[in-house]
């Protein structure tokens, strides 16, 4: 008590000395001193916080004294030990916040005192936090179910799956809620074989939202999670096998290769939108089945499957993928035009390093580079002639054209890197300044920054903030409400058309599809 003694009569400076040093040596015997200051305050904002903080640091070494203090009459102070026991894990004072939660009626004190007792983590608490899962205020039920999952209570598993199940209904879908999200939060923390095959099997979600939810905690859970995924798509519609294929591919585990590429021995890829999500994955992973798989892939004709080849071989380069490509590059063939151009479009500066060195190979991607009317990409093949060299080099770089600077701006927003390349190249080749981003947040905050677009085009399932988010988002921002949104899809897609119209997507573009088609589209959307 010495040290504060006479507190309240000394200079406004060395009132934040002592409670400065209070905050720093904790010692306990300050504690009457601050809660009386606490309870009767000096009346001056900055000293008033600064002991409300040196109470907290006191407190904090403090148990007994915290677990007290949640008695008193007080309400200030009541609050303060409460969070104080939350804060640093009282496991002491569970009995006593599970008792004030069980006769609390009011909402803002319950929120308070259960968020210390979600963070202490106490099984005693359990029997509370079943008590209020169904309570009316979201936030303390979403609370309640983020803490069951974190405590593993696995009697709560049917009511969680029983949201997730009614958040599909017809007049639910629309909106991801609070609570849909926490539970698929909690399915994912028990990792259990049942609440991780029930969250495959929701992995086509009918709000994007859920299913983004759902992806990041598979991801994140990884390789018990693999056996499921691989057996879901093997039984799984298109879409299944594509929102599968897409969470092996960011688990990046060699078991998930290996079972994209059975799939694919199994006859399970015919689909083009399936080889598409494949090849993506497999050049996530890079093992050699994987990289094999890709060759073989070379044969593909449709352009942007062929660009998800490239660019999966893209981050393994070897002699052998090497070998492979000059002599297609070279051969003087549609589908040697068709890889020549891939590369070029994708901007895979490794594989065209190492074919360049062949003269027949060179001439081929020389002949793409000269058709691109991308600046970017023609000035980065620049460079990486630039420092090739020679005689050879110099020749080539006359040859690329010079692009005029584009006098508007689009907009694309895909997680997939060939998606955001094929953009590229069509709204270069439609005059427009491309800006690509690979999730919905970072698109916007190009939009935050003050660029104006004339069009944006929009990937549906994205990481971060999906296509429905970043339109809702855009829509919201003032000169942006008459932007035309294409949202592009796959064909099964069809049925969430719907939510993304009312969201406000102003056409759609089914995939797969040909540059031709998307490129009418905008026109026909900016006539």
């Amino acid at each position: 008590m010495a040290t504060l003694e006479g507190f309240r009569d000394k200079e406004f400076l060395d009132q934040i000395t002592i409670l400065n040093e209070i905050s720093g040596s904790k010692d306990p015997e300050n504690l009457p001193g601050l809660v009386e200051l606490l309870k009767s305050p000096v009346g001056d904002t900055s000293i008033d916080y600064m002991v409300v903080n040196a109470l907290n640091a006191v407190l904090s070494q403090s148990e007994s004294e915290t677990v007290a203090g949640m008695a008193d009459k007080h309400p200030g102070y009541r609050i303060l030990c409460i969070r104080v026991a939350g804060e640093y894990g009282f496991a002491s004072a569970t009995p006593t916040l599970v008792k004030i939660a069980d006769s609390e009626t009011d909402p803002d004190r319950l929120m308070e005192v259960l968020t210390s007792l979600a963070r202490i983590s106490d099984p005693g608490a359990l029997p509370i936090f079943r008590k209020y899962l169904e309570h009316e205020d979201s936030f303390i039920s979403a609370l309640c179910i983020e803490a069951l999952g974190k405590l593993r209570d696995l009697s709560s598993v049917s009511y969680l799956k029983a949201i997730i199940d009614d958040s599909e209904a017809s007049d639910k879908y629309e909106v991801c809620d609070i609570t849909t999200w926490k539970a698929v939060e909690a399915l994912a923390a028990f990792d259990t074989e049942d609440t991780l095959a029930f969250l495959v099997e929701k992995l086509h979600h009918k709000n994007p939202t859920v299913r983004r939810i759902i992806t990041d905690a598979m991801t994140d859970i990884g390789s018990p999670v693999i056996p499921l995924l691989l057996a879901a798509f093997e039984a799984g519609d298109t879409d299944m096998r594509i929102l599968t294929a897409n969470v092996l591919g960011f688990i990046g585990d060699k078991a998930c290769a290996d079972g994209l590429v059975a799939a694919f021995d199994k006859g399970l890829a015919k689909d083009s939108n399936v080889r598409y999500a494949l090849y993506e994955a497999l050049g996530r992973v890079g093992t050699m089945k994987g990289i094999i798989c890709l060759v073989d892939g070379l044969g593909e004709e449709d352009e942007l499957t062929l660009m998800a080849v490239i660019g999966g071989l893209e981050k393994h380069v070897n002699p052998g993928i090497v070998a492979k490509l000059t002599t297609l590059v070279q051969s003087a063939s549609d589908q040697g035009d068709r890889i020549a151009k891939a590369v070029i479009s994708s901007g895979a500066t490794n594989l065209f390093d190492a074919l360049y060195e062949n003269a027949g190979a060179g001439d081929g991607l020389i002949a793409a580079l000269e058709q691109s009317n991308d600046p970017e990409i023609i000035e980065e093949f620049r460079n990486l002639l630039l420092e090739i060299g020679g005689s050879r080099a110099e020749n080539d770089l006359a040859r690329l054209p010079q692009p005029e600077a584009a006098s508007r701006k689009a907009l694309a927003a895909d997680d997939s890197r060939s998606m955001c390349a094929m953009h590229k190249a069509i709204l270069t080749d439609l005059e427009f300044e491309p800006f690509v981003a690979p999730n919905g947040q970072e698109a916007y905050e190009l939009i935050e920054q003050g660029e104006e677009f004339e069009i944006i085009i929009t990937d549906m399932n994205m990481p971060v903030m999906d296509g429905l988010e970043l339109v809702g988002k855009v829509r919201n921002t003032p000169g942006y409400e008459d932007v035309p949104i294409i949202m592009v899809t796959t064909e099964s897609e069809a049925s969430q058309q719907t939510l993304a119209t009312k969201t406000g997507v102003t056409a759609f573009i089914t995939k797969p599809f040909k540059p031709e088609q998307l490129k009418e589209k905008i026109n026909e959307l900016l006539a």
